[in-house]
């Protein structure tokens, strides 16, 4: 029997059009593309959702941690996507396919939306496009999403494109700024099998930093 990973990333890191969207793997060496993933990661809305294990502070670190990403991506523990306008190619923000276990069929899922992209549906469509392709594409069979109690706008994006609220994980995630405390998640989840999110909802309200599970 051939291995479940045989249908994963092998080979070169697809780009995904839709929605208005194109999403495309990060490129650490590319300055635009670094200076973007810090703009991402020292955005005060982000911060004050999301406590990443190994903080971004400049260049040097962002460039570090694309480079950690594209390594992940070749064991193919997880995929991490630029998104942007399908048309301008204007950086809008990121969404991730991350902690993939083929043997489970399992991986979570996370995005981030740039501030001046905010309110026009990017976090929504950009991971609708992720979440098919994750349980088309890669065969996976459950996705799930995880994002800091009170975050009410992710609560929202994650029930539009079919994750449903499953419950609260105690202590499960760090708290803002700190790691040394913890803080409560909600957990959602889709499978392969839940109905497909209807193909209209491509809007949010503000803000959208998201949550972008293990940054």
């Amino acid at each position: 029997m051939a291995p479940i990973r045989d249908r994963s990333l092998t080979g070169p890191l697809p780009e995904i059009h839709g929605r208005g969207l194109r999403l495309r793997p990060w490129d650490a060496t590319s300055g635009s593309d670094v200076e973007t993933w810090l703009r991402g990661m020292r955005d005060a809305e982000f911060r004050r959702w999301n406590t990443p294990l190994r903080l971004v502070t400049d260049r040097t670190s962002a460039r570090e941690s694309l480079h950690a990403r594209a390594q992940s991506a070749a064991e193919g523990t997880s995929v991490s996507f630029r998104v942007a306008d399908a048309r301008s190619d204007t950086a809008l923000g990121h969404v991730g396919v991350n902690e993939i276990k083929y043997h489970l069929k399992v991986a979570r899922v996370g995005y981030w939306v740039l501030p001046e992209a905010r309110g026009q549906g990017v976090a929504t469509r950009a991971l609708l496009l992720a979440a098919h392709w994750a349980l088309t594409e890669l065969g996976l069979y459950r996705l799930e999403l995880d994002h800091a109690v009170g975050h009410d706008a992710s609560c929202r994006i994650a029930e539009r494109c079919g994750f449903a609220y499953e419950g609260t994980l105690r202590g499960a995630i760090f708290a803002e700024g700190r790691h040394d405390a913890f803080r409560d998640a909600h957990l959602h989840a889709r499978l392969a099998t839940d109905p497909e999110p209807d193909a209209g909802a491509d809007t949010e309200p503000k803000p959208d930093a998201g949550r972008e599970s293990r940054a």
